[in-house]
């Protein structure tokens, strides 16, 4: 294994050529945002959500992936796809109407689906839905939750709606349908520690979750969190941190865990702060250099696993 264990490579290897992730815009809000559990939204969360590149929400989801399929697997060789409907809740929808999406992606070549949602959005009745359509077109289902961090004291802060408990609820009944899970998570959040961040990667391998995609807090522009930064309310962490503490998670992270990114990336235009004026390629090479040069690999401090403390009577 490299330095981490890499989404692509995976990808490849489990389906024998390129595979791409083809963005998919619903039409759909978020229970967080129309008063089902809270108003307003996270405090970091603007008016576009997390989607930023992708098309009209109202055009058809077989013309979405069909033209970015053509643009996409040119650009890249992408031979097979997964559709990814990234933007707010995608299970947040009636069951009729999640019925119909999932029937506009059954392509030859579109190999999974990846629905982008909240822990408080996974009910039975969706998941014995996935579970029909699965089971008939053959195609993988993975489920993206987005946790943030396991400092349900943090969750509070940013107006989550949602403490940790209905993230373990969604993802044991998850696992009940053998689906695959992506955890979502902001390591320099202002409140989070260093013992949060390795709290995270401990909590991601005793709950087995498949992937994980980590994210560094963008200040998006006309948000409360934008209100606080430029109030100095709140201070984020330097750029050096944030890579130590995405080494140190790396670290603790069991090596099994594909992991999907390690920092991702926000258009100028839309943000105060982002990724420290940096790159976000140029990060992730700082960050996997350092690991290569002291040695460092996904999981060597991914110990704590399988009763510690009796190991030396076995």
């Amino acid at each position: 294994m490299e330095t981490y264990n890499k989404y692509a490579p995976y990808l490849k290897n489990r389906y024998g050529d390129k595979v791409y992730k083809i963005p998919v815009h619903l039409p759909v809000t978020c229970p967080n945002r129309d008063g089902t559990c809270g108003v307003g939204g996270c405090s970091f969360c603007g008016e576009a959500g997390a989607g930023y590149e992708m098309r009209d929400a109202h055009e058809a989801v077989k013309i979405q992936l069909d033209v970015n399929k053509a643009y996409i697997g040119q650009k890249y060789k992408a031979k097979y796809f997964i559709a990814y409907f990234q933007n707010f809740s995608n299970t947040y929808m009636p069951l009729n109407v999640f019925k119909e999406v999932l029937e506009d992606i059954c392509d030859a070549d579109v190999v999974g689906v990846a629905l982008s949602t909240r822990p408080d959005c996974i009910h039975s009745a969706y998941l014995e839905v996935l579970k029909e359509w699965s089971l008939r077109t053959k195609k993988d289902v993975c489920i993206e939750l987005g946790l943030q961090t396991v400092n349900y004291h943090s969750l509070k802060k940013v107006n989550r709606g949602h403490g940790l408990a209905e993230y373990l609820d969604a993802i044991l009944q998850i696992k009940k349908y053998s689906f695959e899970v992506c955890t979502h998570l902001i390591l320099n959040l202002p409140w989070d520690t260093l013992d949060d961040v390795i709290e995270n990667a401990k909590c991601m391998s005793v709950l087995k979750s498949d992937y994980v995609k980590l994210h560094a807090l963008y200040v998006v522009k006309d948000t409360p969190l934008a209100a606080d930064y430029l109030s100095d309310k709140i201070k984020l962490i330097t750029l050096e941190d944030y890579q130590q503490r995405v080494i140190t998670f790396l670290r603790y992270l069991s090596e099994d865990i594909v992991v999907q990114r390690i920092i991702g990336r926000a258009p100028e235009s839309h943000t105060l702060f982002s990724n420290w004026n940096t790159s976000w390629w140029k990060i992730h090479d700082d960050i996997v250099n350092e690991m290569v040069q002291k040695k460092y690999r996904q999981g060597d401090l991914c110990d704590y696993i399988e009763g510690k403390a009796v190991r030396k009577f076995i």
